[in-house]
């Protein structure tokens, strides 16, 4: 059961990339494991940011707000557990926002989210620096979100990305880098609609290069036997000190 109230929020175009949003941009059931298992037994769950992510439980009841954290309109306490999948960094106020979620949640916030200090590290960096130099910066520090949380117990998890990854953000396509060269797969990651059309047509240009060349390959082609891979992405979960 999901109760939606209405919002925006995001720097990014989202008019743009929503076409192929749900094509490219499906919930990964490992994630969606990952996410139930850190919910714990929580049956009413408040979902943060929802229209990002699609990770909703379909077997609890979920309240759905497709906005920011910053002013929920809840009573205290008044859910079991909350969630928030690649929003975070959309917030305009995340100590705010991950302040609201503490007060309006009684046990785990869950949190899908990207290190910053990692994302660079994948190899699409190498061909598109700018698409992931711009995408690190929009990402919060896990620090920084742990401390804002610091009254709770925070763990963080790093999440391998499955070969066959159907959630369609950069490092989904690991072993696949030919996927890249799809309009709509790039549509659908707002990391390439936060640079400007030329640093995007020279950054394919790059890569569709090197795959051509062989020197992807030559680099990289060992990921594309890889069953899994270990990048940027982490699940955060806080949970809150007994009283």
């Amino acid at each position: 059961m999901t109760r939606t109230t209405d919002g925006s929020a995001g720097d990014a175009d989202s008019a743009r990339i929503g076409q192929d949003h749900r094509k490219y941009r499906r919930p990964e059931p490992s994630f969606a494991r990952a996410i139930a298992k850190a919910l714990g037994d929580a049956r009413t769950v408040l979902d943060v940011g929802a229209g990002a992510g699609s990770y909703e439980p379909t077997d609890r009841e979920v309240t759905a707000v497709d906005a920011t954290a910053e002013d929920l309109p809840f009573a205290d306490d008044t859910f079991d557990a909350a969630m928030t999948t690649f929003s975070v960094h959309e917030w305009g106020d995340l100590e705010r926002g991950l302040a609201e979620l503490r007060r309006v949640t009684r046990g785990p916030i869950v949190i899908l989210t990207c290190d910053p200090d990692r994302v660079e590290d994948f190899w699409l960096a190498e061909y598109a620096p700018e698409v992931m130099a711009t995408e690190a910066r929009r990402y919060p520090s896990l620090a920084r979100i742990a401390a804002a949380l610091a009254d709770d117990a925070v763990t963080t998890t790093r999440l391998p990305i499955p070969f066959t990854c159907v959630d369609g953000f950069s490092e989904a396509y690991y072993a696949r880098p030919e996927r890249l060269l799809d309009p709509g797969a790039r549509r659908a990651d707002a990391a390439w609609s936060s640079v400007d059309e030329m640093t995007a047509r020279r950054s394919v240009a790059a890569l569709r290069t090197a795959l051509e060349s062989g020197e992807w390959d030559r680099a990289h082609g060992a990921l594309r036997t890889q069953p899994t891979f270990e990048g940027s992405l982490v699940l955060l979960t806080a949970q809150p000190h007994p009283a």
